[in-house]
C-alpha cells in the first residue's frame, strides 16, 4: 500500500533540548524542605501559601495541585490553609536506593493565571537496615606456602543505608593468623580484606574458621556477621597471573542475558594440580552483580539485565573493568498533569491541559520532539522545567465544532527513533451566545368560527443553538399594543411547547383578524430572547340565516304590492332585498317561489330577488295575491328565511283597494285556517247531498207503500209546490241553488258568509 506523503499533515513541533532546561532549571528557584525517612502520615512539612506569599484561600480559588514525577503521592495539600502534609510513611531505600541525597522533585500547579513553582523534599536516611552478607559462608583457599602480609579480599556485606548509616567497618574474631582491615572504594563503600599474619601449616592446622563482622556507622550501630572458612591446601609455589592487567570492554545495556562480555585468561606456572587456575568474582555488592564467570574457562557472560540508567560502570578488584553503554530502549514518557474538560467557548487562550515530557535515555536518545496536528486550533507553549500547556489558539465556538480529539506525539532522537503517543477528547462548552430563533418570522393560524373553548389553534416552535439550560426554551405572550384586544382572555401558549390555544368560542362576525407576537426565552445567564408575529384568521361558519330587508316581515302593517291588470309579462312587481352576515359562500343568496295564490303568475329571479308577471293578467285572476318566496344561502348546511309578499289587482293605481288587515298573520298559520274552512265547507255539502238523497229514496217508497195500499198508482190529487214541478221527469229539482263561500280577512273572527260577491274563494253548485 503506497503512503502519499504529500497528504501527511504538518505538525507543530516543539524541540526539547536538555540545555535549555538546564538553563531553565538553573534560573528558577526551588523550595527545598527536608524531612527523615519513616515520618508518621499526616506530618506538616510546610505552610506554601505563606513559603510562596500567597493569600490565605488563594490557593484554593486558583485550583492548586501537587504532581510529581515517578513518585508516589507522597505529599497532599489542603488548599484552604495551604499546608503541605506527609500523605504516608516514606522509605528512603525504597524511594532512591543508593541514590544519595534522596530528593524527590514536585511541582505545584495553579490556574488563573496558570503558575508552576518547583518542590524539592529532601528524604534524609536514618539507620534502618542492619549489614547482611549475600552468604552466610566464605570458603578460602590458602597455600601453606602463604608469606606473612599476603592480602585475600572477601566479599563484602549489604546495607541499604547510606553515608554514616552504611557499613564503616569490618572485624574478624581474635585469632593466631590474620588480622581484618578494611578498605574504601572511589565511591565511598567500604570492602574487607584478610591479612596474614603468621604463616600457615597444613600438617599442623588444615582448616581454620573465622567470623567476619560488617559494623555500620548508625547510632546505635548496628552489624551482621558471616563465617569464612579457611582451607590450608599444598605448596604451590607460583600464583596465577592474568594475561592483561586489565580488561576494559563496552557492554550495550540491551545485551541479551548470558551474552559473553569478555574472556580472561591467567596462567600458572606450576606444573599438576597446582598448574589449574580457578577464577572468581570478587565485587563489593554481589546481591546487584549482574555477571558471572566459568572457574575453568575465565568467561565472563551476563547474568542479568542491564539498565545504563541503574549500572552506569562497574570495577572491582579483578583486572575486568565493565562499561555499560546507553542504546535507545526507554520511549520518552508523556504524563498529563492537568486536564482543564470542558472548555468554555469564546474564551481566548484557554489552557486545555498541562502535561510533562521526559526520556530516561541520554544523549540524542533522550532529547525529544513533540507534535500535534497542524489543523487543530490548539498549540503548546513551555512552561517550568520539563513541562508544557497545550492552549486554544483562539476563541472557540461550539456551534462549529463541539468536540476535538487531540493527538499528542512525543518522538526521541534516537536509532531507532521511538514514539509516545497520548489522545486527549477536548469537550468545548456551551456559552449562552445564541438567542432562539424561531422557524418563521411569523405565523398565519386559521380557526373556524364557533370552536369549542381551549381548542389547539396551531405551535408556533423556536430553536436554540446552545446546549443544556441555555437551550431550554420557554415560550410567552408578549402585552400588545392593541387597548381593544383582550388578548389574555382569547389566546393561552403552553409555555414548555409553544402550542397555542382559544380560550373561548370566536364569532367571525364581532373578529375576523387579530394579531399578537410571541416570545421565546432561553434558561441562560444572561437570559436571551426573541419574538415572532401571529396573525389569527377567523374562518367564517354558516351561522346566520339570510336577514330580509325588504318587505319588512316584522311591521305592524305588511306593505302590499300593487299590480296593474294591464301589465305586460315580465312585470317588475317587486323586489326582495335580504343579506347575510357571514362571508364567502356563507352570504350567496337565491331566491325561490313557494307557494302561490295563482301559480304561475308570478316567477322570481334566484340571484337577484326580482319578483315579475309571468303572463298576462286576466279577468279570472283574482284580485289578490299572496306570494310565499324562500331565501337561502350557499352554505354548508345551507340556511334560509321566508317572505311573505302581498299583491293586489288594480285598473289604474288610482282604484281603491281593499285594506289589509291591520294586524299581521302568520302566513302558514292563514292557509291551515282556510284549508280547514274548506275541509268544513266540503264536508256540509256532501252531508247535505246525501241528507236528500236519503230524503228521496224515503219519500219515493213512502210514496210506492201509499199506491200498493190504494191498489193503483196514480197520482194524489193537488199539485206539489211550484218550486218542487219535477220538469225532467228525474224527480230532481229543477232548480240550481249557487253558494258563494268566502273568507272575509278583515273582521278578525273567521267565520263564513255566504254572499254573491265576486270575491269567493269557492263556488258550490247543487242541483237537486
Amino acid at each position: 500500500m503506497e503512503t502519499d506523503l504529500s497528504k501527511t499533515p504538518e505538525k507543530r513541533q516543539v524541540i526539547l533540548l536538555t540545555i535549555l532546561l538546564l538553563l531553565w532549571e538553573a534560573d528558577s528557584e526551588a523550595i527545598r524542605y527536608s524531612m527523615p525517612e519513616e515520618t508518621e502520615s499526616g506530618y506538616l512539612v510546610a505552610n506554601l501559601a505563606k513559603d510562596l506569599g500567597l493569600r490565605v484561600g488563594e490557593l484554593a480559588t486558583r485550583g492548586a495541585q501537587i504532581h510529581s514525577k515517578g513518585n508516589k503521592e507522597l505529599l497532599q495539600l489542603h488548599a484552604e490553609t495551604g499546608n503541605l502534609l506527609l500523605k504516608e510513611k516514606p522509605d528512603r531505600e525504597v524511594l532512591c536506593g543508593v541514590t544519595d541525597p534522596c530528593v524527590l522533585h514536585f511541582q505545584l500547579i495553579l490556574e488563573n493565571p496558570v503558575q508552576f513553582f518547583q518542590t524539592d523534599l529532601q528524604i534524609t536516611d536514618i539507620n534502618d537496615h542492619a549489614p547482611e552478607f549475600s552468604h552466610r559462608e566464605m570458603l578460602l583457599k590458602i597455600p601453606e606456602s602463604a608469606q606473612p602480609g599476603t592480602v585475600f579480599p572477601l566479599k563484602a556485606a549489604q546495607d541499604s543505608d547510606i553515608g554514616s548509616n552504611a557499613v564503616q567497618n569490618y572485624t574478624v574474631n581474635s585469632n593466631l593468623h590474620f588480622h581484618m582491615v578494611t578498605q574504601s572504594r572511589a565511591d565511598g563503600r567500604k570492602y574487607p580484606e584478610l591479612v596474614l599474619d603468621r604463616a600457615l601449616d597444613r600438617e599442623e592446622e588444615p582448616e581454620l574458621t573465622l567470623t567476619l563482622t560488617a559494623v555500620d556507622g548508625g547510632s546505635p550501630p548496628r552489624s551482621g556477621s558471616t563465617t569464612v572458612r579457611i582451607e590450608v591446601v599444598d605448596i604451590n609455589d607460583n600464583v596465577p597471573q592474568f594475561v592483561q592487567s586489565l580488561y576494559e570492554v563496552q557492554v550495550p545495556e540491551n545485551s541479551p542475558l548470558h551474552a559473553l562480555i569478555v574472556t580472561v585468561s591467567a596462567r600458572d606456572l606450576d606444573v599438576g594440580p597446582y598448574g589449574n587456575v580457578a577464577y572468581s568474582l570478587f565485587q563489593g555488592d554481589a546481591a546487584s552483580q549482574p555477571f558471572v564467570i566459568d572457574e575453568v574457562t575465565g568467561e565472563i557472560r551476563l547474568s542479568d539485565e542491564l539498565d545504563f540508567e541503574v549500572n552506569r560502570g562497574l570495577s572491582g578488584k579483578c583486572t575486568v573493568s565493565v562499561r555499560v553503554l546507553d542504546v535507545n530502549d526507554n520511549a520518552p514518557e508523556l504524563t498529563i498533569r492537568k486536564l482543564t474538560i470542558p472548555v468554555p467557548e469564546n474564551s481566548p487562550e484557554t489552557v486545555v491541559a498541562v502535561f510533562s515530557v521526559s526520556d530516561s535515555d541520554s544523549g540524542d536518545n533522550g532529547r525529544m520532539v513533540c507534535s500535534i496536528p497542524n489543523d487543530l486550533p490548539f498549540l503548546f507553549k513551555p512552561t517550568f522545567k520539563n513541562y508544557y500547556t497545550l492552549v486554544t489558539e483562539g476563541p472557540l465556538d461550539r456551534e462549529s465544532r463541539a468536540e476535538y480529539n487531540i493527538t499528542i506525539t512525543v518522538t526521541d532522537m534516537g536509532t531507532p527513533r521511538l514514539t509516545t503517543q497520548h489522545t486527549i477528547t477536548v469537550q468545548v462548552s456551551d456559552v449562552n451566545d445564541n438567542a432562539p430563533a424561531f422557524t418563521q418570522t411569523s405565523y398565519t393560524l386559521f380557526v373556524q368560527e364557533n370552536n369549542s373553548p381551549t381548542l389547539h389553534i396551531g405551535t408556533i416552535s423556536a430553536t436554540d443553538s446552545d446546549s443544556g439550560s441555555n437551550a431550554h426554551i420557554t415560550y410567552s405572550l408578549l402585552p400588545t399594543q392593541d387597548p381593544q384586544l383582550a388578548l389574555s382572555s382569547l389566546i393561552s401558549i403552553n409555555t414548555e411547547n409553544g402550542q397555542l390555544f382559544a380560550l373561548r368560542a370566536l364569532d367571525y362576525e364581532d373578529l375576523q383578524t387579530f394579531e399578537f407576537h410571541v416570545g421565546a426565552t432561553d434558561q441562560g445567564s444572561p437570559a436571551l430572547s426573541s419574538q415572532a408575529l401571529v396573525r389569527v384568521l377567523v374562518l367564517d361558519a354558516n351561522d346566520n340565516a339570510p336577514f330580509v330587508l325588504y318587505p319588512l316581515q316584522n311591521a305592524s302593517a305588511p306593505c302590499t304590492e300593487l299590480l296593474p291588470r294591464a301589465a305586460e309579462p315580465g312585470y317588475l312587481v317587486t323586489k326582495v332585498v335580504a343579506v347575510d352576515r357571514d362571508s364567502g359562500q356563507n352570504a350567496w343568496l337565491s331566491f325561490q317561489l313557494l307557494k302561490a295564490t295563482e301559480p304561475g303568475l308570478f316567477s322570481v329571479w334566484a340571484h337577484n330577488g326580482e319578483v315579475r308577471t309571468s303572463r298576462l293578467l286576466s279577468e279570472r285572476d283574482a284580485p289578490k295575491h299572496r306570494l310565499l318566496l324562500l331565501v337561502k344561502d350557499n352554505g354548508d348546511p345551507p340556511r334560509s328565511a321566508s317572505v311573505t309578499l302581498h299583491v293586489l289587482l288594480v285598473d289604474g293605481f288610482s282604484q281603491p283597494y281593499l285594506p289589509l288587515p291591520e294586524v299581521a298573520r302568520d302566513p302558514a298559520q292563514d292557509e291551515d285556517l282556510l284549508t280547514l274552512y274548506l275541509v268544513i265547507a266540503l264536508a256540509s255539502v256532501s252531508s247535505l247531498f246525501l241528507l236528500s238523497v236519503l230524503l228521496f229514496v224515503g219519500v219515493r217508497l213512502c210514496r210506492r207503500a201509499r199506491a200498493a195500499s190504494l191498489g193503483n198508482f196514480s197520482l194524489p190529487e193537488g199539485h206539489f209546490p211550484g218550486h218542487l214541478i219535477d220538469v225532467s221527469g228525474t224527480g230532481t229539482l229543477s232548480e240550481s241553488y249557487q253558494y258563494e263561500v268566502c273568507l272575509k280577512g278583515g273582521t278578525g273572527t273567521n267565520e263564513f258568509k255566504f254572499t254573491g260577491s265576486h270575491y269567493a274563494v269557492a263556488v258550490l253548485e247543487l242541483t237537486m
